[in-house]
């Protein structure tokens, strides 16, 4: 896929999409979820900034698009009550862990949607928009297309731009700048 010599090139990530794509499509039953899924992988993905590095890049992107896989189960699970939700011990134990931090986790979970309100404000109403309907509202890419009276091509650009500003301005909030910040 791409040399040793430097980051994946744009027929790389074009082709390693288009696998990503295949893999969740045979793993779901939804074909919109199933693009849902491949473009919030490839997002983290470039995210991490591993696609920069001279790191083989599938590995990482698949056991990505694995965990993300097995979160999207585990919620249709838990939505329809069908079917037992298999976690592993330590899962397990991180869950009661969680349950009883309580009010340090309450607030920690406050600042966080402090920071990303912060961070939406930002950005400009369409992108704003197609992420609020996506990841808020629970919207399809498709429905939020239909919606907005937009290509599905422009949704995912808006929404994995909205995702990468509002990551970016979260790490700089934790790294103590100034990043958008308006208090």
């Amino acid at each position: 896929m791409s040399d040793a010599s430097g980051p994946v090139g744009s027929a790389d990530l074009t082709s390693l999409r288009a696998e990503l794509r295949r893999f969740l499509d045979r793993r779901m039953s939804s074909s919109q979820d199933a693009d849902d899924l491949t473009q919030d992988a490839l997002v983290r993905w470039l995210d991490s900034r591993v696609y920069e590095q001279a790191v083989p890049p599938r590995p990482l992107l698949f056991r990505i698009a694995r965990n993300l896989l097995y979160d999207h189960w585990r919620r249709q699970q838990v939505r329809t009550g069908s079917g037992v939700v298999e976690l592993s011990d330590s899962a397990e134990e991180s869950d009661d862990a969680l349950q009883t931090e309580g009010p340090l986790r309450q607030l920690e979970q406050q600042q966080r949607l402090h920071l990303l309100a912060i961070a939406l404000e930002d950005l400009p109403p369409k992108r704003k928009e197609a992420f609020v309907l996506h990841k808020f509202e629970g919207l399809s890419q498709a429905a939020v297309a239909e919606r907005m009276g937009i290509s599905l091509s422009m949704v995912e650009k808006h929404i994995a731009s909205a995702l990468l500003h509002c990551r970016k301005q979260a790490r700089t909030a934790q790294t103590g700048g100034s990043g958008g910040s308006r208090d």
